[in-house]
C-alpha cells in the first residue's frame, strides 16, 4: 500500500516513469484541460496519490494541495469532491496541513459541510480532524462549525461514516462536550 524508494523503483521497472515525473504530467494535463470531465479524471487521480506518504514531498513540489484548493472553488461538485478528498488523504501530514492553513483553505473546507455530495462532507470532516490545532482552533471551531459537526455526529441513522467521524472530531477537538 504505502510505497518507498525501493518499492517505487521495482514496480516501476527500468524503463518507467519516476513518480515525480507522471504527477508533473498529471498536473500539465490538468493546466492544459478544458473538459470538465477529464479536470475531474485528473483530479480523482491525482487524489488517490495523496494518501501515501511516499507522494507528499513530489505534492507541495508540484503544488497539487494549492491545485485541491483551487478546485474547492469551481462550481463542478466532483471537482470540489476530488478536490476536498485529496486534501483529506493529504493534511494528515502536518507540512500539508500547514500549506492549506496558509493558502487561507480552512474556509473553504468549512464550506464543504454544506454540500450536498456525501463523500464531500465525509472527506471534510476528515480533513478538519487533521486541519485543527492550536494555532487555528479559533478559526475552526467556530460555534456555526460546531453545530454543522455536533448534527452530522447526531445522525447516526442517516449516515454512520458522518456520524462517527464527526464524533470523532468533537471527540478530539471540542473536550468540554464529553
Amino acid at each position: 500500500m504505502f510505497t518507498n524508494s525501493q518499492r517505487q523503483e521495482e514496480r516501476t521497472g527500468k524503463y518507467g516513469t519516476p513518480r515525480v515525473k507522471y504527477l508533473q504530467e498529471l498536473v500539465n494535463q490538468f493546466q492544459n484541460a478544458s473538459a470538465e470531465e477529464t479536470k475531474e479524471k485528473i483530479v480523482a487521480n491525482l487524489a488517490n496519490f495523496a494518501y501515501d506518504p511516499f507522494n507528499f514531498t513530489f505534492l507541495r513540489q508540484l503544488n497539487v494541495i494549492e491545485l485541491f484548493l483551487d478546485c474547492l472553488t469551481e462550481p463542478s461538485e466532483k471537482l470540489v469532491e476530488f478536490g476536498i478528498g485529496g486534501i483529506c488523504n493529504a493534511c494528515a501530514d502536518p507540512a500539508n496541513a500547514a500549506l492549506v492553513t496558509q493558502n487561507d483553505g480552512i474556509p473553504l473546507v468549512i464550506q464543504c459541510l454544506s454540500s450536498p455530495v456525501r463523500n464531500t462532507v465525509n472527506y471534510a470532516l476528515g480533513a478538519l480532524y487533521y486541519l485543527c490545532n492550536a494555532s487555528n482552533k479559533e478559526e475552526i471551531l467556530k460555534p456555526e462549525v460546531i453545530d454543522a459537526i455536533k448534527s452530522y455526529a447526531a445522525a447516526g441513522g442517516v449516515s454512520t461514516s458522518f456520524s462517527n467521524l464527526a464524533q470523532a472530531f468533537l471527540d478530539q477537538h471540542v473536550p468540554q462536550l464529553n
